[in-house]
């Protein structure tokens, strides 16, 4: 039988992820090429060979996505797949529809590949979309599990945005990782608040090497996924996170709708800030979705340092870059805080943006208030203090998950706006997983 042909069209992460599951060790298919896309940088890179395995002695190329149809032309390619998340279902069609048209076949690949089984408890967190609150619903089951005695590692989705070789496995301990793996913003404000509770964190490219890792320390493993993606590992139990305020898409988002479908208990995070019609329609949603599912309403607080010093101020806000980015929404925490304390004007920073920043602004034109923290590299985070000085205001309110204020020199008065998620009511995470017995006996 011939050798399939395939290309993997992702953002580095699931791509990589499925590839190590799926056609690595399969000699009756050969990825051709990774196509990259989302992550500045991530193409014209080679996946290398340590990683890609006894039939790849050369690695893999990553190019660019917009050379797809070329490469399917140039190498008479059979398969096309789609491996990378937080995408409409109708940019999935729309997608395969030009795969189809250049002479492949279009491919998603199901869960049950790409589930690695753990020896240890396994508890998931994802969401529907970017930005629905995943990482604060992490710390609080972290939190609640390490102060029951239970040796806890977090294992975040990837985001391997530099030597992959080298990035086949990191663990993170202590703050000083952070800089050992000279790891991005985006890094920086997944790992630095569970570090700063005393949670291992690992991460990298291998998710089997990680995981045999992570074994060897974890009575529980709790993997704290990226977009929407659905998780690297066989859940022990699966919690998902939605967002009342972009109702609708737990319908028609990919792979976020799978996670409704799939989840032992969801979330409905930002219940303070929806209104309750809304929160109300999400609830009956789910329902009709997955009836078994427990549901779990919560909020995440707003809690500024010194809140008072925002009124009568014109304020740059500056927010978790992923949230406003792949997760389209148009305003987060510094946003919120901003109206709420009585903040004179809100400036656009879109006059003042420098470098890289000003691609951003382009390429996510529903943004218009605030400003996204991105810095996937050294130059997008000059890019980003340049642009935050430049701006002509009085204060700086940072609404990302770390405090700015650590890496970049913002040179002006600024303030930091915190939260963490707070269950409404009963069920809560705790009383849930004390039910399913992950806090022994």
């Amino acid at each position: 039988m011939a050798t399939r042909k395939v290309i993997i069209a992702g953002a580095g992460g699931r791509d990589f992820h499925n590839f190590n599951c799926v056609y690595r060790d399969n000699p009756g298919e050969k990825v051709v090429a990774f196509t990259a896309t989302q992550i500045p940088g991530i193409d014209q890179r080679r996946y290398p060979p340590e990683l890609a395995g006894p039939f790849y002695p050369e690695g893999i190329d990553i190019v660019p996505e917009e050379q797809l149809d070329a490469l399917i032309d140039e190498h008479d390619i059979d398969e096309v797949v789609l491996s990378y998340s937080d995408l409409p279902f109708e940019y999935v069609m729309t997608f395969a529809s030009r795969v189809i048209a250049a002479g492949a076949d279009f491919k998603l690949i199901g869960a049950r590949k790409t589930l690695i089984k753990s020896k240890v408890p396994v508890i998931s967190v994802c969401a529907v979309r970017t930005g629905c609150g995943k990482s604060q619903t992490t710390r609080k089951i972290a939190g609640f599990l390490t102060e029951a005695g239970k040796r806890v590692v977090a294992i975040r989705h990837p985001m391997p945005y530099g030597n992959l070789a080298k990035q086949r496995v990191q663990r993170f301990a202590d703050l000083s990782d952070l800089d050992k793996h000279e790891c991005t913003i985006e890094e920086l404000e997944e790992y630095e608040p569970l570090i700063n509770a005393g949670v291992i964190v690992m991460a990298g490219v291998d998710y089997a090497a990680i995981l045999a890792e992570a074994e060897k320390e974890a009575d529980i493993v709790l993997w704290d996924g990226g977009n929407n993606d659905l998780p690297f590992y066989k859940p022990d139990y699966e919690i998902v996170v939605a967002d009342p305020l972009r109702l609708g898409h737990e319908q028609t988002y990919y792979p976020g709708a799978s996670n409704v479908l799939r989840a032992d208990c969801v979330v409905i995070n930002k219940a303070e800030t929806a209104g309750a019609v809304d929160v109300a329609t999400l609830r009956d949603t789910i329902r009709r979705m997955n009836p078994d599912a427990v549901i779990i309403e919560a909020a995440s607080p707003l809690m500024v340092e010194d809140g008072d010093k925002i009124r009568g101020q014109r304020v740059l806000c500056v927010e978790d870059g992923p949230t406003l980015t792949h997760g389209g929404m148009k305003y987060g925490a510094a946003y919120l805080a901003a109206r709420r304390y009585g903040a004179a004007e809100i400036v656009d920073p879109r006059p003042f943006a420098v470098g890289d920043l000003k691609g951003v602004f382009e390429k996510y034109s529903h943004l218009d208030s605030v400003l996204p923290a991105v810095g996937y590299g050294d130059d997008q985070v000059k890019d980003l203090a340049a642009t935050i000085r430049a701006v002509d205001c009085d204060m700086v309110l940072i609404g990302t998950p770390i405090d700015l204020r650590r890496i970049i020199d913002i040179g002006k008065p600024t303030l930091r706006v915190l939260y963490d998620l707070q269950e409404i009511g009963d069920p809560t995470l705790e009383s849930v997983l004390k039910e399913r017995g992950f806090f022994g006996g």
